[in-house]
């Protein structure tokens, strides 16, 4: 145990020492921090374009009034501009008001200004965008730079598709009152989950596999590179005349994945921290709320898998480091591990995209140990999974981990002598079978 504790704790201060692993906690917090903070950020820029606006003469009065009564409780975002027909003035309030519902986010002005003005105020960014009316059928929309999520001229069509139903009804006989309620029934439904909402817990589960799959292959690099370091300077030579081969791979892998846990602590604590301190910024947004609303049950499967699965392949990345002759090598050595786990991980992702994550093979890779956590931490987050088949799994990848902790540091005292040539998988069972 002693020699497990002073192995531990030199290859835990080395990684703190690690100019790398430093530089990239503190870029992903401050990268976290201004994603957190963003919605801030824009409150403000978002200010001084109202100002802007303001000074060019659209202050929102007048006309806008009642789009402002019904907007007192929305977070506007910047200024639409809205040009109507001259042979539909009269009704120019009357299609205002309807864009200014439909866009809540807007604050929807009239404008008679050229086309060519409105292109220069929306360039300038005095306006957000801008819906210029040729007739009640056609319009062109004018906005600076065209998100991929932009749905404003779905949002336009439905609102003058309306105001011509409207008409339609109107002059085959009904009143506007009669038209209005036509319109504007309303739908009311309820939707009650029975079991695991997939969609709520898409994301959070998402996250963990993204995490799960860039720790083992970051870490799992490190400890089969640090592994060959010390067999070609021939320190691993020393080592294990002085330590037990045991010691020293689980003092390696177990100081590797803690040095990973204090990281994904310091990330996703950040992450929790800013958003506790921007979260009435953030409430509208249901990916971000599903995110940090994720339920303690499965905040503690989430640990518990993602440990296990981070050993497995964390002793066999050091197994395998301890077989290569060069630190060159190390890319070409450990490709079947990590094509076997991406792999594996491509198989989740699918499975989850799909919606199917009680499928046959979800099933059977729920017990696999190489998959496992992936596999089952997604069934458990988006489905009802019986207690002891979570149980059968946990169990599973413990004794799992055991096994290929121990074959692994029979694999790295047998790689001391394997210099020169890349061994064969026959020569090094021969090897380990006599270790």
């Amino acid at each position: 145990m002693k020699q497990f504790g002073t192995i531990f704790q030199f290859e835990l201060i080395s990684y703190f020492k690690n100019k790398v692993f430093v530089g990239v906690t503190v870029f992903l917090v401050v990268v976290i921090a201004a994603v957190m903070f963003f919605p801030n950020i824009m409150d403000i820029i978002d200010g001084e374009k109202t100002e802007v606006a303001e000074e060019a003469g659209y202050s929102g009065s007048g006309d806008t009034a009642d789009g402002a009564a019904h907007g007192e409780d929305r977070e506007i975002q910047g200024i639409a501009l809205l040009s109507v027909p001259t042979e539909d003035s009269q009704r120019a309030e009357e299609i205002q008001n309807a864009f200014q519902a439909a866009f809540l986010e807007y604050e929807v002005l009239l404008t008679e200004e050229e086309p060519e003005r409105i292109k220069e105020q929306v360039i300038s960014g005095q306006a957000e965008c801008a819906f210029v009316l040729n007739s009640m059928t056609s319009y062109k929309y004018y906005v600076d730079n065209l998100s991929m999520y932009d749905m404003s001229t779905e949002t336009a069509d439905e609102v003058l598709r309306n105001i011509g139903r409207m008409e339609v009804m109107v002059s085959s006989g009904m009143s506007v009152e009669e038209a209005n309620a036509a319109l504007s029934v309303v739908i009311d439904h309820e939707t009650e989950s029975l079991g695991k909402d997939q969609m709520q817990n898409f994301f959070y589960t998402y996250i963990m596999i993204f995490a799960l799959y860039m720790v083992i292959l970051l870490y799992g690099q490190m400890v089969a590179t640090n592994v060959a370091t010390e067999k070609s300077s021939r320190a691993m030579e020393l080592l294990i005349t002085s330590a037990k081969p045991v010691s020293m791979m689980f003092g390696k892998v177990v100081a590797s994945c803690l040095a990973g846990f204090i990281q994904l602590l310091a990330v996703f604590g950040s992450a929790i921290l800013f958003y506790s301190i921007n979260k009435n910024q953030w409430e509208g947004n249901i990916i971000v709320a599903s995110i940090f609303d994720m339920p303690l049950e499965l905040f503690v499967y989430m640990l518990i898998f993602f440990v296990l699965g981070f050993f497995i392949y964390a002793f066999m990345f050091g197994a395998i480091g301890s077989t290569a002759s060069k630190v060159e090598d190390i890319n070409t050595s450990v490709m079947p591990v990590t094509l076997l786990f991406v792999a594996g991980f491509i198989l989740v992702i699918m499975s989850m995209s799909d919606g199917n994550v009680d499928s046959l093979l979800m099933r059977i890779c729920s017990y696999v140990p190489f998959v496992s956590p992936m596999a089952m931490f997604t069934r458990i987050a988006m489905s009802t999974v019986p207690f002891y088949e979570i149980l059968i799994s946990i169990v599973v990848l413990i004794v799992s981990v055991v096994g290929i902790g121990v074959i692994s540091a029979k694999i790295y005292r047998v790689g001391v002598l394997l210099y020169g040539t890349t061994p064969k998988i026959g020569s090094i069972i021969k090897a380990v079978r006599k270790a």
